[in-house]
């Protein structure tokens, strides 16, 4: 390390380790993963939008429904007659018989639909469908939420190891430089090995002190995506890393995931929407049925102009067929038949890339895992080089830099292992959320 680098890091030191030290006298929060995601999906607005789609969608589904019911209208109108006036001859001969001056109506109609060519039935059915997908559009949302948080959580996760691998480092070292110091006082070594062995133990310290802020840093973030108090430090579980990790093989991942990831799920209910749409837009050839009842009571009698309540009531059956939907009809006929076609091959290309995610994912936790078998083959290597390359430092038969060299790879090597442990951990849950478990 450069001089002048050194430098500005001891001038820097006594402000980094002031703020570390209010960072971790802060209260702390032991957060589980499942109060994390607990957490998490409460307090997350891209979720709330999703329930609230929810809650839209269950509302269409209730309007579509009513339509079956019969349609009531009550009707009362009251006003001034004005003066009729009668032809006798052709439009010669006007005479203006006497009238009432005042109006009144009061009608009830009832109209109750029996057969609409499938049109009630397939709105009912699109009401179900649009419901599903806004379930599936949470739980994906849902799905993806966690992931996002889970991420933060294992880095939050990393940075305490790191700082738990460098504060015994530091502890390590501290040791050493005591008894460097003693070998110095018995002038078997120069002040020069002294010097470098604190400047080697400030820059631990240093990256301690990094590590540290990281987590506070970390923490701030996790803090703000679960709606907690800002200034809380949040303590992930440390047991994670020893839960035993189960993986099936390939291929019943990909079969969870056709059957059970939200977006295969999805894109199946898009699908199903189109056919829906085609039923819908054959629905248009049909006629439409509908029985019919209403009673009115009105005054003056219109044909006679006689001040007198007339009261008449009727009922039927109404037929109506469009003509115009032979010819207007088959277009959109068409374009239906051209939606559902492109969500089947959204489907298709949804597997593909399905396969592709969870084959990625597999292969990064099976080279997790044999990541952290090397390295933890690498450590004990590591620390066994360390302990003779001391030894022999001790001995006077080694100088300074060989055990700095020994301590630097002994550190990294434990350092590497950390972060192969949580990528372990994290490339599990990523094969979860690829195949619809999370």
């Amino acid at each position: 390390m450069e001089l002048s680098k050194i430098i500005k890091l001891l001038l820097l030191l006594p402000l980094m380790v002031a703020f570390s030290v209010s960072a971790f006298t802060a209260e702390t929060l032991y957060l589980t993963v499942d109060s994390l995601f607990s957490l998490g999906i409460s307090g997350s607005l891209q979720v709330k939008a999703g329930i609230i789609q929810e809650r839209m969608a269950v509302e269409r589904g209730k309007t579509a429904r009513k339509a079956l019911l019969p349609e009531v209208s009550v009707n009362a109108q009251a006003g001034y007659l004005g003066q009729p006036v009668v032809f006798k001859r052709g439009l010669s001969g006007a005479t203006r018989p006497k009238s009432p001056n005042w109006l009144q109506n009061y009608a009830v109609d009832i109209t109750q639909p029996v057969y609409h060519g499938g049109r009630l039935k397939t709105s009912i059915e699109r009401a179900d469908i649009e419901h599903k997908i806004a379930l599936l559009q949470t739980a994906g949302s849902e799905a993806d939420v966690k992931l996002v948080l889970l991420g933060q959580y294992m880095a939050l996760f990393s940075y305490y190891k790191q700082k738990d691998v460098l504060e015994r480092n530091i502890e390590e070292s501290e040791i050493r430089l005591k008894d460097i110091k003693k070998m110095k006082e018995e002038g078997l070594i120069t002040n020069n090995d002294v010097l470098r062995s604190e400047l080697q133990l400030t820059t631990d310290r240093l990256s301690l002190t990094e590590a540290e802020n990281n987590i506070e840093l970390c923490s701030l973030q996790l803090d703000i995506l679960l709606g907690l108090d800002e200034d809380l430090l949040i303590v992930p579980d440390t047991s994670l890393l020893s839960v035993p990790v189960v993986v099936d093989d390939y291929e019943s991942y990909v079969g969870d995931a056709y059957a059970n990831n939200p977006r295969m799920q999805l894109a199946r209910q898009q699908t199903a929407l189109a056919r829906n749409g085609i039923r819908a837009a054959k629905n248009e050839y049909l006629p439409q049925i509908s029985l019919y009842a209403g009673n009115t009571l009105a005054r003056p009698i219109t044909r006679t102009m006689a001040d007198q309540f007339s009261n008449s009531w009727n009922i039927g059956v109404n037929v109506s067929y469009s003509l115009s939907s032979l010819y207007k009809n088959k277009s959109n006929v068409g374009e239906a038949r051209g939606n559902e076609l492109y969500y089947q091959n959204e489907e298709e290309r949804l597997k593909q890339s399905l396969r592709m995610a969870i084959r990625e994912a597999y292969l990064d936790h099976k080279e997790a895992v044999e990541r952290v078998e090397a390295l933890n083959l690498s450590v004990k290597q590591a620390r066994e080089n360390y302990r003779i390359v001391q030894n022999r430092y001790l001995g006077q038969l080694a100088i300074l830099t060989d055990l700095l060299d020994a301590n630097s790879v002994l550190l990294s090597a434990e350092l590497e292992l950390t972060v192969a442990r949580v990528t372990v951990v994290y490339t599990y849950y990523e094969l979860l959320n690829a195949c619809g478990r999370l």
